[in-house]
């Protein structure tokens, strides 16, 4: 445990100092922001390296090994249904869960005045999200080859494009982009490998991998989908 509080704050702190010293060489050079908003500045910077050991390090302790063992207990229950109940449960829970998700939904309510409702957005990301890892799963048990998911479900994608909103374009790729975020990436991927790693002459490796790029195509479906509704 102390390795691993060890090594993730060394990350961290390696991850955001290059930020930190950026804005203080701004702050010294050219910004020349007031002391009492460079002092928040700072506290924040704190605050945020903190924050994310501690959520990083409780997805390394927790949510992984949870997810790994949820993938593996669901193919022994055999019961195509309760996989597809339980992936798109999980991928819902997680995405509206995610940092990044609410950080894009709150901005998007902001920009827009309220037309984009925070709420709406966060459910409507969650559901397309949730919807293409139930897909991602039943690829792994039985063994559809991505490239033909992928092909196809971007292809919905370009013929969605010319049917949507410019607006909603622009938001539906960065609603796909917010969902591998630090929160949804390892227990998606988790779940993958858990579920392929009891199948019998199965690849975690194959099967585990690309699942995100798979699920993020979700929610850029389902945002264009809203935006043609609303318009």
């Amino acid at each position: 445990m102390q390795n691993k509080l060890k090594d993730t704050t060394f990350e961290v702190i390696k991850a955001i100092t290059p930020l930190i010293v950026v804005v203080i060489i701004l702050q010294l050079t050219f910004v020349k922001a007031s002391a009492g908003v460079f002092i928040q500045f700072l506290i924040g910077a704190i605050l945020v390296i903190a924050g994310m050991i501690f959520f990083l390090l409780g997805i390394e302790v927790g949510i992984l090994p949870a997810g790994k063992t949820v993938g593996a207990g669901l193919i022994e229950k055999r019961s195509i249904w309760l996989i597809i109940a339980i992936a798109f449960l999980i991928g819902f829970s997680t995405t509206i869960a995610e940092p990044d998700v609410l950080v894009l939904s709150r901005q998007a309510e902001v920009i827009t005045d309220g037309a984009i409702s925070e709420s709406s957005l966060v459910y409507i990301i969650g559901i397309g999200l949730a919807f293409f890892v139930t897909m991602a799963m039943l690829r792994i048990i039985f063994g559809f080859r991505i490239a033909y998911l992928l092909t196809a479900s971007y292809l919905i994608v370009i013929l969605l494009s010319f049917f949507t909103p410019p607006e909603f374009v622009s938001l539906a790729f960065d609603s796909g982009s917010v969902t591998t975020g630090a929160l949804t990436a390892p227990i998606v991927i988790a779940l993958g490998v858990g579920l392929s790693s009891v199948m019998a002459g199965r690849s975690a490796i194959s099967d585990g991998f690309g699942l995100l790029g798979l699920a993020s195509i979700g929610p850029i479906i389902a945002v264009m989908i809203m935006g043609i509704i609303v318009n």
